[in-house]
């Protein structure tokens, strides 16, 4: 760690020395670079260290900033980035964390900066929280990501007390009760969480107490434990009701937290909390609410506003209703008042503090639950922390925006600003000229801050209210460039460091600015932007900044640096570009001479670019890619490697190139040690090299040798690493500036030697730059400040205003004393320098071609006229003379071009349209497979012809393989069990006749119920079709298998079902596409009849709708599709060709003679038929026409002959159409006849659906039955499982706290034997001052006596202040007696002071008194600690019976409910759902009431037929058995002669055996006699003993040298035994004489009666140990007589051994 920023003592730290050391250990390298000061902002944690001073993390560091000096001094963190971050004021120490691997928590002293300690865990990231308790050294820390582990230490120890995981749970706060160390509040983003550090003398361990908040309505309504919502109830028909965590199948940990997602209440979410002085919390929330927790109850309670009076509500309602109006007149709809979010809180005497994203602050002052709110300060910024210095008489406010105000709540003078930070993170930091005394930084939102070099000052800050992209100084003026992201530059003059201002703003282009780079002489500003283009201006403030040239190269500009030649008076720039083409890096490098700056038009054409010849470009394709390169003068350039580690040397003076292709190779190739992309620096003096990357790292190479001559840890990669760095002129300072962690960091050497070099080139510098610096400043002095419509342009382009939060401030200027100079820049811009350009090229060519371009319009109107005469003329000449449109096309290749566009347009739209189409279609394929192609019988109905009736057939899917498998399976195992129930009741018959007899009753019986089969198995699935006889038995139904197999059987039957009735649904189908058929025919003669009649009737002809013919609604037809056909060329070809084919036919019959004349003279036919009579008409004669008087006779009687044949034709047709007539009638009557009774082949078919939609219903009913069992039955063993995983983890736990409290019993008793022993070491005392100060005379011993039990008042009142609180609240640890203990001694030196000795008495006898009296004073507070630890430990142990006993009862209800379960898992394999099919009427009932069948048994009849059947055979069989029985006791008498004959022949057989034994034959003689061969025999024997003597000796001789190692061990434990033995006795000695001391002492305190039972109960021990050594006596001598026993047993068992 290192300090930096102020002066430190001799004794003190120095900057990077004593620090934590760099990624492991420091290197002298790093000593040469120190921390001069360091500057930043972070608002996440501000603390008060002391009353005047404020610490705050930013980066590396933690600043220290001075209220009342302002002054910043800076502690580094070499090891990385700060993270988590606490203060401690009382005891002026500071905790921070690291952010490395298993990071570290420091503590420091302040202000001494010196570090205490390192808190050292198993944490394996990084600590998110830290903070301090207000009382003891204790500190609590959490972690994040992956440990999640709340720990408590002892910061001055460095002991870990203790810990807790909680996996997951990210925190965003946790603080210490001020009033009581043991509590900390715990809060997440939607928890909260009182954690109880209970303490048993020197162990510690966390209690978990979470608060429960209230929903985000504000209702304080909370969820019911889920886990155990019942009391082992249950639904008499639906079974016990399980909990959602078993319904949903949980066991493990889940099953306790299980929340459906319907009962699930969003909560309140905590932003801030504080603790009040009562161990209260307030809690702010985001939904605006304000919570008070009591932490004694762990509960919550909403603060609600305190009612307004009469008078200030009328007021409140007014304003309201302006308020409404106002919104409604602006024509925004009117919003009710929403809650003031509370985003950071602050507690005091004067009441609560709170703040949020308004930016006001308010006071609360809270009674009863409802508080009075109060406006303190309007700080018109987002507030995001308040904070109370340690006297409660300054409240740090900090804002978002990075502004720090102090608000004195006792004054009425509102917040006074302290510092100005910036707000968003620093782009850039550069040194003003002459670079000795002020640096300049930018921000990305466009803050300019000015800083004092010497120690890190602010002076001065400027708003530009824009997105800065890039910033530079100008060597030749205190002017400052700063680029922009809208390709814009401004100009600050920074004359005056207290007062910056804008002077000029340039609009270069629309790209965005990436650098800035001034030349060292100051003559050239050269500006990076995007797309390749480099711009020129002239930095001199004198010319106005004017723009000289610009420059675009092919390619992505990486970096570009300027090297100056002050002798040849010229400029390099050296451009790193990337080629996309070659995927390599190039090095362009080209001149800027200063005649450029003179005039321009000889190096720059009308577009503002400059000439390649004049700047004189040069390539150089490089080895490697690179990120940054530098130029020497000496034609060595250093890149860095993009690749790789490493900085790349290149000489583009050697020809050092590749054979194949002109790339230069590296030289040379510096390793280095850094990480992530970076960039190199060179120093004004090209003496030094500097290279940063991502992982903050500085480090700084002799460009000569490329050593490393000093490296700094400065920044971290946590914190995005190094952004830029900058070497000042003199080469003594270098700033460098963080990514991401907005820490501005001023290095400077140690050693003067480094920057001897620097510091000369600097002078050579000022030398050539003074001039030109006072003429330069001058200018800029006088150039007014910029506004935006003092642009010198002409036009303007609009430009889109930034947005801005109504909360941020407007542009202004910042001076150190707090006033600001107002800048607006947010009017829109003008055009751009480049348009400007661009237009005015435009513009020129315009005027200059302004003739040509007249006349050319002339002729092209001239042209256009002719043309469209010539088009007129066109369409009045025939058609083979006409031209085609294309012709006259002038532009024949525009014309292409735009129908190759529409063409394109054409086919992307076709192609949009046809991704569509095919989407759909994909689309139509699924669903057509899913529901019509997998179904093997599809969906259809049958409707009747002239009745609404409709029967549908059922949709059937073919069953796969595993299905079918499965029904296999079952059917299998089914015959089976029916095949082994047969034989096993076969074996049970009995084939006697009543047996026979009563089989043929219980037949006949059966054959009866067979009848009510179908009332029994529930269902009347047998009379449709499906075989019942595999089911199982309703009531046999015990085990989960059987109620799957019978699931599986159920299904096969209602697919059966269904298979037979879609088989009488086809046929009917069948039956009326035969019908429609039929009628189709007959309508056929109906029309024909109808055509002849001349009878204009529609005909009814019936059809297939879509239902009952569905697959044809897959199907689309033409008639269907209402838009136009589009038809591809080839289509419409073919199209063409058959209409021109049909137009031919109809010509050629048109030209057919044969058909002409047929139908000219005989109407078309060459025969009359009978059906043609009507159309037959007789021609009238010719002469009809004339009167009838003028008729001849020949004449009339033509005239009636032609009456009579046309008399006959009308009767025929008469005739022949009453025969259609008749026909026509029978036609319809048939189809009405046929159509009425398909109609009832469908109704029949329609009822019988229904009953069959019974039978399914039925089945389906079982099914759902035995899912429902079996669900329930998975829920109980879900449940059961969930309670035993519970069960262990509350047994575990019990274990543990009966562990605990066994320890703790164990403490118990040794502290009660130390308070009894300090107890009577005090009275002691007590005595013995009395026997010391026996011969004192008798006034002077009074007056002893009272100064003896005198005590200083004013110590020992804080000391029982001290302990003074509730058992298990207040701290008893030996740190604190040793504190109370000091601070009485210190008392008691006024008391020692002679003058408090009584007259007379001798000065030795005082010292002697207050040396008594001090003992005395030390007895008495051992006694008082022993006292409090025990009453602290017995605390404890009360506690951990509590919880005891609370998991006992826990345990023991959890036993119940599994006794519980277990019951009703039986109760549900026993209590059968039973389905019975019951007739209407036939169950019924008396009005009395309805019996109670509570225990009664439902038995089968079958059971108590067998059962009789067992009971008839069984008194058979105990007949027969008692027949047999007498049969056998005769039997009986007879074997007990037989047996008593043979007794007495054993008895004889045995006297002989006897009178051989006695014969003198001895074992030898026997074995010779009996042994085949003897020799081989003894032999053998003789070997065996041999072997068994080795054997014996082996042992004996490894025994024997048991006996000696055993006998040596012996040896050395008698001699230590003796020396013990005489350790003890003078240890004897000693106790003899303390236990004569303790017998007087006992004898003076009056302890007889203690003395008495302990050495009663010692008696007893005494006792007790004689009754045991008589018995260990006894044993040893019965044991001894056992072994001997032993020992002959086995001497006469194996007599060889």
């Amino acid at each position: 760690m290192a300090a930096a920023g102020e002066e430190r003592p001799p004794g003190g730290p120095q900057l990077g020395a004593d620090a934590l050391g760099s990624r492991g250990c420091s290197s002298p390298k790093e000593t040469t670079l120190e921390v001069s000061w360091a500057q930043g902002f972070s608002n996440k944690n501000f603390g008060f260290i002391n009353n005047q001073t404020v610490c705050y993390p930013c980066g590396n560091y933690i600043l220290f900033l001075d209220i009342e000096t302002k002054k910043t001094t800076a502690l580094q963190c070499q090891t990385g980035q700060v993270g988590a971050f606490a203060v401690n004021p009382k005891y002026g120490v500071l905790a921070f964390s690291d952010r490395k691997l298993n990071p570290v928590i420091y503590i420091y002293s302040f202000p001494e900066l010196n570090k205490l300690s390192e808190l050292k865990g198993h944490i394996q990231l990084d600590y998110s929280l830290l903070a301090f308790s207000f009382s003891g050294p204790y500190l609590a820390s959490y972690s994040s990501l992956p440990d999640f582990v709340l720990s408590v230490w002892n910061w001055k120890e460095n002991i870990l007390l203790c810990s807790e995981s909680q996996p997951g749970v990210v925190a965003t706060s946790i603080s210490f009760n001020p009033m009581n160390w043991q509590q900390l509040c715990f809060v997440t983003e939607s928890s909260v969480t009182i954690w109880c550090i209970e303490r048993n003398h020197d162990e510690h361990c966390l209690i978990q107490n979470p608060v429960k908040l209230p929903d985000a309505q504000g209702s304080l309504d909370h969820h019911e434990d889920l886990f155990f919502p019942y009391s082992c109830d249950e639904n008499p028909y639906h079974g016990p009701v399980m909990p959602v965590s078993a319904i949903a199948g949980l066991v493990g940990d889940e099953a306790e937290t299980f929340v459906p997602r319907t009962d699930i209440k969003p909560s309140l979410h905590p932003t801030a909390h504080c603790w009040t002085a009562t161990s209260d919390i307030y809690l702010g929330c985001k939904e605006g609410y304000i919570l008070a927790i009591n932490t004694m109850r762990y509960s919550a309670s909403i603060i609600q506003r305190k009612p307004l009076p009469e008078h200030m509500l009328k007021v409140s309602d007014m304003l309201d209703y302006i308020r409404r109006e106002v919104q409604r007149k602006k024509g925004i709809k009117p919003k009710a008042l929403q809650r003031t979010v509370v985003f950071t809180m602050a507690f005091c005497n004067e009441g609560l503090y709170t703040a949020g994203i308004e930016g006001i602050l308010y006071v609360y002052h809270i009674s009863d639950l409802q508080y009075e709110m109060k406006i303190c300060a309007d700080i018109s910024e987002p507030i995001s922390t308040l904070a109370f210095s340690p006297d409660y008489t300054i409240l740090l406010i900090v804002t978002d925006q990075g502004t720090i105000y102090a608000y004195k709540p006792a004054h009425t003078e509102g917040a006074v600003k302290l510092s100005n930070a910036f707000s968003s993170y620093l782009l850039a930091a550069d040194f003003l000229t002459p670079g000795d005394k002020y640096c300049v930084s930018v921000t990305i939102s466009g803050e300019i801050q000015v800083w004092l070099l010497e120690n890190g000052t602010c002076l001065s800050m400027l708003k530009l209210d824009i997105e800065a992209t890039a910033m530079a100084c100008c060597p030749s003026s205190n002017s400052v460039a700063v680029g922009t992201e809208r390709g814009q530059i401004y100009f600050i003059d920074i004359t005056k460091a207290e007062a910056p201002r804008v002077v000029h703003r340039i609009c270069l282009s629309k790209f965005p600015v990436l650098s800035l780079h001034y030349d060292q002489s100051g003559q050239f500003l050269i500006i990076r932007a995007m797309e390749g283009y480099i711009f020129i201006l002239d930095a001199r403030p004198s010319k106005l900044f004017q723009v000289l040239g610009y420059v675009v190269l092919a390619g992505e500009v990486l970096s570009l640096s300027v090297v100056s030649d002050f002798r040849n008076n010229s400029i390099e720039v050296v451009v790193l570009l990337s080629v996309a083409e070659i995927q390599q890096t190039r090095l362009e490098v080209f001149c800027l001479p200063s005649a450029l700056r003179e005039g321009i038009d000889k190096y720059v054409n009308d577009q503002g670019i400059l000439n390649s010849s004049a700047i004189k470009k040069e390539q150089y394709d490089l080895q490697y890619p690179l990120s940054s390169a530098v130029r020497l003068k000496d034609n060595i350039v250093y890149g860095y490697c993009t690749c790789a580690p490493f900085i790349c040397r290149y000489n583009l003076s050697k020809q050092s190139i590749l054979e194949d292709q002109p790339v230069y190779l590296s030289e040379k190739m510096i390793p280095s040690n850094q990480f992530g992309s970076g960039f190199i620096c060179l120093s004004p003096n090209s003496r030094m090299l500097a290279s940063a990357a991502k992982d903050g790292v500085l480090l700084i190479y002799d460009t000569s040798t490329m050593e490393i001559l000093a490296q700094n840890y400065c920044h971290s990669y946590e914190g995005g690493g190094i952004r830029s760095m900058v070497f000042s002129l003199d080469g003594k300072l270098i700033l460098v500036n963080g990514e991401n962690d907005g820490a501005l960091v001023c290095l400077k050497w140690k050693k003067i030697k480094e920057t001897e070099e620097a510091d000369s080139h600097w002078q050579s510098l000022l030398t050539i730059l003074n001039k030109s610096i006072l003429n330069e400043n001058a200018a800029l002095s006088c150039m007014a400040e910029w506004q935006p419509e003092s642009e010198s342009t002409s036009q303007s382009l609009p430009e889109e205003k930034s947005e801005k939060s109504p909360l941020e401030p407007s542009s202004a200027a910042v001076t150190e004393d707090g006033n600001f100079t107002s800048l607006h820049s947010d009017s829109t811009s003008d055009m751009t320098w480049l348009g400007q350009k661009i237009e005015k090229v435009i513009r020129e060519e315009t005027e200059r071609f302004a003739n040509e371009k007249k006349e050319l319009q002339m002729g092209i109107e001239k042209l256009h006229k002719t043309i469209q005469k010539m088009m007129h003329e066109n369409e009045q000449v025939p058609d083979i003379e006409k031209l085609e449109l294309q012709e006259f096309n002038l532009d024949v290749e525009e014309q292409e071009k735009a129908q190759a566009e529409a063409e394109q347009e054409v086919a992307r739209v076709r192609e949009k349209i046809e991704m569509e189409i095919l989407a759909n279609c994909y689309l139509q394929d699924v669903i057509r497979h899913e529901c019509w192609d997998s179904m093997c019988v599809k969906g259809r109905a049958v409707k009747c012809f002239h009745l609404a009736c409709e029967v549908k057939n059922y949709p059937l899917k073919k069953r796969d393989e595993e299905e079918l498998r499965t029904l296999e399976k079952v059917l299998c195992l089914r015959k089976i069990e029916a095949a082994n129930l047969k034989v096993h009741k076969t074996d049970l018959e009995i084939k006697s006749k009543t047996v026979l007899f009563k089989e043929e009753e219980r037949t006949g019986e059966v054959m009866v119920d067979d009848t009510a089969s179908c009332l029994l198995t529930g269902s009347l699935s047998s009379q449709y079709g499906a075989d019942t006889s595999i089911l199982y038995h309703q009531l046999d139904m015990h085990s989960r298998e059987q109620k799957v197999n019978q699931i599986v059987l159920l299904k096969d039957i209602i697919y059966k079902v269904k298979t037979v009735f879609n088989k009488e649904f086809d046929i009917v189908a069948q039956q009326k596409e035969q019908e429609i058929a039929r009628i189709k025919e007959r309508n056929v003669r109906i029309r024909e009849i109808l055509a002849q009649l001349d009878l204009h009737v529609e005909v009814w002809e019936p059809g297939l709708t879509g239902e009952e013919k569905p697959e044809q609604v897959l199907t689309v037809q033409d008639s269907e599709i209402k838009a136009e056909k589009y038809l591809t060329p080839q289509e419409r070809e073919k199209a063409e060709m058959l209409k021109r084919l049909e137009m031919e036919r109809q010509l050629a019959s048109l030209d057919n003679e044969r058909q002409r004349a047929l139908n000219d003279m005989m109407g078309g036919v060459l025969e009359v038929k009978q059906e043609d009579i009507l159309k037959i008409d007789i021609p009238p004669p010719s002469f009809i026409s004339k009167p009838e008087d003028e008729w001849s006779d020949h004449e009339k009687k033509i005239f009636r002959k032609y009456e009579e044949k046309v008399q006959e034709l009308n009767e025929e047709k008469e005739k022949y159409r009453r025969e259609l007539r008749n026909e026509l009638e029978e036609l319809e009557a048939s189809i009405q006849e046929t159509t009425q009774n398909f109609d009832k082949t469908v109704c029949k078919l329609f009822e019988r659906k229904v009953n069959l939609e019974k039978v399914i219903y039925q089945e389906e009913l079982k099914i759902v039955n035995l899912i429902y069992s079996l669900l329930l039955d998975e829920e109980l063993d879900s449940r059961e499982a969930g309670l035993r995983h519970f069960l262990v983890k509350k047994q575990k736990e019990k274990v543990k706290i009966a562990r605990t409290v066994e320890t703790t019993k164990k403490k118990i008793e040794f502290y009660t034997e130390q308070y009894y022993n300090a107890i009577a070491e005090d009275k002691n005392l007590e005595y013995g001052f009395r026997r010391e100060f026996a011969d004192v005379p008798a006034n002077l011993h009074d007056e002893l006596l009272q100064l003896y039990k005198c005590r200083p008042r004013a110590v020992m009142t804080e000391i029982y202040l001290d302990t003074a609180n509730p058992p298990g609240s207040c701290s008893v640890s030996a740190e604190d007696f040793k504190d109370a203990l000091t601070r009485l001694m210190r008392a008691m030196d006024e008391l020692d002071n002679p003058e408090h000795m009584p007259n007379g008495l001798d000065p030795s006898l005082w010292e002697k008194f207050c040396l008594a009296r001090r003992n005395k004073l030390e007895s008495e507070q051992l006694v008082k600690w022993t006292t409090l630890i025990l009453e602290e430990i017995e605390f404890f142990l009360r506690r951990r019976k509590g919880d005891d006993m609370e998991m006992s009862s826990k345990v023991e209800r959890i036993y119940k409910e599994l006794t519980w379960l277990r019951e009703e898992k039986i109760k549900l394999q026993l209590n059968l759902t039973f389905q019975f099919l019951l007739k209407q009427g036939q169950v019924e009932l008396e009005s009395t009431g309805i019996p109670d069948y509570a225990d009664a048994i439902f038995i089968k009849k079958n059971i108590i037929e067998e059962l009789n059947c067992n009971i008839m055979d069984q008194v058979e069989k105990k007949i027969a058995s008692m027949v047999e029985y007498k049969e056998y006791s005769k039997g009986i008498f007879q074997l007990k002669w037989e047996h008593k004959k043979m007794s007495m022949q054993i008895e004889d057989l045995n006297q002989k055996a006897q009178d051989i034994v006695a014969l003198p034959i001895t074992k030898d003689r026997q074995l010779f006699l009996t042994m085949l061969n003897y020799d081989s025999h003894i032999a053998h024997r003789i070997t065996m003993m041999e072997e068994t003597l080795g054997v014996m000796d082996k042992v004996h001789k490894k025994n024997m040298k048991k006996h000696q190692k055993r006998i040596k061990e012996l040896e050395k434990c008698i001699s230590l035994k003796e020396q013990e033995n005489y350790e003890l006795s003078i240890k004897l000695k000693e106790m003899l004489v303390s236990v004569s001391e303790r017998r007087h002492l006992s004898q003076a305190a009056d302890m007889q009666h203690i003395s008495e039972r302990i050495a009663k109960r010692r008696y007893q021990e005494i006792l007790k140990q004689k009754h045991l050594r008589n018995l260990i006596e006894k044993q040893e001598e019965h044991l001894g007589i056992l072994q001997a026993k032993a020992e002959r047993l086995r001497s006469k068992t194996f007599p060889i051994l």
